[in-house]
């Protein structure tokens, strides 16, 4: 099947790659089946990610994935039947690894997206694909399930939007879902700018990263409604493993040290809109 996305979309593949050349080589990280089926079918070439894609690169998207099914887990662990909404899913697979029988999933991307992922990651009886923008709040009257809770996961997608977007994006979700809590990742500037020439030199100039966040602290300050959970290095939960080469520990000690990346946990409280300083 031919990938013909361009732009933002097409960065879906990074992810998707990282996750599945993982699994290739059995690292405890990140166990995922599917990707690799997905890698199988999709009539793209890889080779520019393989030639140019740096391990660092490769480890961030494979944690950042683990860490998300980790907090989905802990929050299935009080709320069994809750929904899970992926922001921006692509071609995400996490729901195959999470299922606990129970919950109910939704997967939000972009209608050319959607019609893609369709083709290629069947629908199930609790999971659902949702054409839409993030942007266009249209989409969350078909949210439902969401009894025993309700739980955000975006996983490499905002931080190509601009602040002011994610801000609105946020505001409408504590608007419209109050008491659910979202979780992302997020880079500091630096970490945005250094990511920016890596993008550029495997072929997606045409999607830079827009949106730096340092202490998520700071998002309070947007609206208080927004009450930060934790925040945690990317890394930081994870063992180094030493066949990763001195170089590439180096680096991932680094990401720690300087917060390069982070994952963000929210919650939306309810009460008005408007600037706020909850502190989690």
């Amino acid at each position: 099947m031919q990938i013909s996305l361009q732009g933002v979309e097409e960065t879906l593949v990074m992810p998707l790659w990282s996750r599945a050349k993982l699994t290739r080589e059995g690292s405890p990280i990140l166990y995922d089946a599917l990707a690799l089926e997905i890698v199988a079918k999709l009539g793209y070439d890889f080779s520019r990610l393989e030639r140019d894609f740096p391990p660092i690169n490769v480890l961030v998207n494979a944690v950042r994935a683990r860490m998300l099914d980790d907090t989905i887990c802990r929050f299935l662990a009080d709320h069994p039947r809750a929904a899970v909404v992926n922001l921006g899913a692509g071609l995400d697979t996490t729901f195959s690894r999470v299922d606990n029988g129970s919950l109910q999933w939704y997967d939000l991307d972009l209608p050319e997206v959607i019609e893609l992922r369709r083709a290629i990651i069947p629908e199930r009886a609790r999971s659902r694909s949702i054409a839409g923008s993030l942007f266009d709040m249209s989409w969350a009257g078909e949210i439902d399930h969401t009894e025993d809770g309700l739980l955000f996961i975006s996983g490499g997608v905002l931080l190509y939007f601009r602040e002011v977007e994610v801000r609105a994006l946020f505001a409408s979700l504590a608007g419209r879902f109050p008491g659910s809590e979202i979780v992302f990742d997020a880079l500091s500037r630096l970490s945005a700018f250094m990511g920016n020439r890596v993008i550029k030199k495997v072929g997606f100039a045409s999607a830079p990263m827009r949106w730096a966040l340092g202490d998520a602290r700071r998002l309070t300050r947007w609206d208080g409604r927004f009450l930060v959970l934790e925040q945690y290095p990317l890394f930081s939960r994870i063992t180094r493993d030493p066949s990763w080469g001195h170089r590439v520990l180096q680096q991932v000690n680094a990401f720690d040290r300087l917060r390069a990346a982070t994952i963000v946990h929210l919650r939306f409280c309810g009460g008005p809109a408007g600037s706020g300083s909850r502190r989690g």
